[in-house]
């Protein structure tokens, strides 16, 4: 199983404590838990150690990590509503460098020439579009994780550029390694969505 250290972590919680922290269904019966990630319903089964889509195909590694990481770690706080970079997240300036960087050139390279084909991806993922740089989104990643992402297109002067925010409290809800994942699956999705 190749998630196995975090399931042995969420088998050993409280059901109705995972899902008032993590803003989510549980289903007292079955035992299952219901969590939206990256617009799309996923359902949790701890005694088969399984989450899968709605059609019944299973969650892919990275969903699955994402998904348990913030079950297992999120607080049942507000959004603080204050966007910020990842560097600057708790232990962000260390962690978001070399090979953990945000995944901003990918979007600069999908967007930059033409930053309005960003709102194409707004419907399919359920964004909402924001009044940040030329286009900007803010996608409901996980219940009470929101990511914004902004594009600045280039011209003679400026290159075009993009930049990835978080609310202040995204640190609270998962370790950043699982953050990371979340945010290189959502610019995937922002990408795709948008072709």
């Amino acid at each position: 199983m190749a998630n196995e250290g975090l399931w042995s972590q969420f088998i050993e919680l409280d059901g109705r404590e995972i899902a008032r922290r993590g803003a989510c269904q549980w289903e007292e019966d079955s035992g299952c838990f219901g969590v939206r990630f990256l617009n799309k319903q996923y359902t949790v089964d701890p005694s088969e150690q399984k989450i899968f889509l709605e059609d019944g195909s299973g969650a892919s590694f990275g969903d699955e990590l994402c998904i348990l990481a913030y079950l297992i770690n999120s607080k049942d706080i507000p959004l603080a509503n204050k966007l910020t970079p990842g560097q600057k997240l708790v232990g962000g300036q260390f962690f978001f460098r070399g090979h953990h960087s945000l995944p901003t050139e990918k979007l600069t390279k999908a967007f930059g020439g033409d930053p309005k084909r960003l709102l194409n991806a707004a419907e399919t993922l359920n964004a909402s579009v924001c009044d940040f740089g030329d286009s900007s989104l803010r996608v409901q990643v996980l219940p009470r994780v929101p990511l914004t992402v902004v594009i600045w297109g280039g011209d003679e002067e400026f290159e075009s550029r993009s930049s990835i925010l978080f609310d202040e409290t995204a640190a609270s809800q998962m370790p950043l390694d699982a953050l990371l994942m979340a945010v290189e699956l959502a610019v995937k999705s922002l990408i795709r969505a948008a072709n």
